[in-house]
């Protein structure tokens, strides 16, 4: 099951975090972000152990989308030891993820 980011947990679980981390920013009112949930929950088994992959709701923690500039959703940010290092705007096909998250555990 994908993890459950927030604004008050982003500093901790993220950028403190020496893992690579991929945040789905998503709201329940936005179709193209439901159809990356079931892409995310399996990229969440695939890298358990491995990478922490997770959802943020932007309706109920505004902080995170604000502070990355993020403009629409799904946009799916991908951090490594807390840097950036790739942001992804819109449905993304679970091989694109698959290829960003296997380059940054290598």
């Amino acid at each position: 099951m994908a993890y459950t980011f927030s604004d008050a947990n982003f500093q901790a679980e993220v950028i403190d975090s020496p893992n690579i981390t991929v945040v789905d920013l998503w709201a329940e009112w936005c179709g193209p972000c439901r159809m990356m949930t079931p892409i995310i929950d399996e990229l969440s088994s695939e890298f358990e152990g491995r990478a922490v992959i997770g959802k943020l709701n932007v309706d109920d923690n505004p902080e995170v989308p604000t502070n990355y500039n993020v403009m629409g959703i799904p946009t799916i940010l991908i951090f490594k030891g807390g840097q950036l290092q790739h942001k992804l705007v819109g449905v993304q096909p679970k091989k694109v993820l698959q290829e960003k998250i296997a380059e940054l555990l290598s």
